[in-house]
Formats: C-alpha cells, structure tokens, sequence
C-alpha cells in the first residue's frame, strides 16, 4: 500500500534537495568555506526532515486508519510493528 497525498509536491521537494545536494558537492569542489558547507548540509537535513514527515502523516492517516478501520487485528499489529521498527531505527 502506498501512500499518495501531494505526490507532485513531495517529488518538487525531493527535487529541491537534489539540487541543493548538488550544490554541496559543487561547493566542496570549489573550496568554499567549511561553515558555508555545513549550514547547507544542515537545511538539506531540515527539508528531507519535513518530507519525511508529511510521508509518515500521510501514512498514519491512510494506512494505519485502514488497519484500524477494518478491525483485523493481524493487520492492525502489523501497522504497529512498523511504526516501532520506524522509531527504533530513527534512534540509531
């Protein structure tokens, strides 16, 4: 099951990053000043931060909602498992 709420909009910020991480990349290259790099590195972090945020959103209100919606605790424990798993993971 996929999540597809404002997939344009994720897909142009995703893209967003790209160039951003292109950037970077063009920036080291040219042996631009460390802060200027890592000021960059950390709004990349922040935007990816926010899609990954708005996916997790969309997650919760469609496929969690699905599970709890259709009473199958099978599934519905499933849908849990993988928000633990996501959290564990996001510790690490």
């Amino acid at each position: 099951m996929t999540c597809d709420t404002n997939i344009e909009g994720k897909v142009k910020r995703l893209n967003r990053i790209a160039g951003q991480v292109r950037g970077i990349g063009k920036m080291i290259e040219e042996g631009r000043y460390c802060m200027d790099i890592l000021t960059q590195m950390q709004a990349v972090k922040s935007a990816l931060a926010k899609v990954e945020s708005e996916v997790l959103k969309d997650h919760a209100a469609s496929c969690v909602a699905e599970a709890i919606a259709s009473g199958d605790e099978g599934q519905q424990r499933a849908k849990f498992n993988e928000l633990v798993e996501l959290m564990e993971r996001q510790r690490r």
